[in-house]
């Protein structure tokens, strides 16, 4: 993590790519349980298949999990004043994520010199999974 001076970023600047290793059982098991959410969709097969599904699929919150990390490798976490998505897309076993995002403004607020991020997940087929926005103090 680098210290960035707000004069030197722009409109359009992107953040560091962040790509995972593919989407697995094991990555969904650890998730819920470090998470608390043991939904059956994301680590049982016979009640994904029961509810339409192919197999289990991501946690949504994992995704976010992820967008998270991308920030705080890009600043310090307590430089973070807003982080929202909307999940568009389901994330499948064997996916392989990677988390991107750009600046799309400049601005002051609250005494702070602050940038709004565009953020988002994309599968290996550059599908996007999870699309937000982030604000971040510099």
């Amino acid at each position: 993590m680098s210290t960035l001076k707000f004069a030197d970023i722009r409109v359009g600047d992107t953040l560091p790519p962040l790509t995972l290793a593919p989407i697995n059982r094991t990555t969904l098991a650890l998730f819920a349980g470090a998470s608390g959410d043991h939904n059956a969709v994301h680590i049982d097969l016979d009640y994904a298949r029961r509810a339409g599904m192919p197999d289990v699929f991501a946690h949504g919150m994992l995704s976010m999990a992820y967008l998270g990390r991308l920030l705080t490798q890009w600043v310090d976490q307590r430089q973070l004043r807003q982080f929202g998505v909307r999940f568009v897309g389901i994330t499948h076993l064997g996916h392989q994520i990677t988390c991107s995002g750009f600046v799309t403004e400049k601005f002051e607020a609250d005494g702070e010199q602050r940038v709004r991020l565009e953020i988002r997940t994309t599968n290996q087929y550059d599908e996007p999974r999870v699309l937000g926005d982030a604000v971040i103090a510099l």
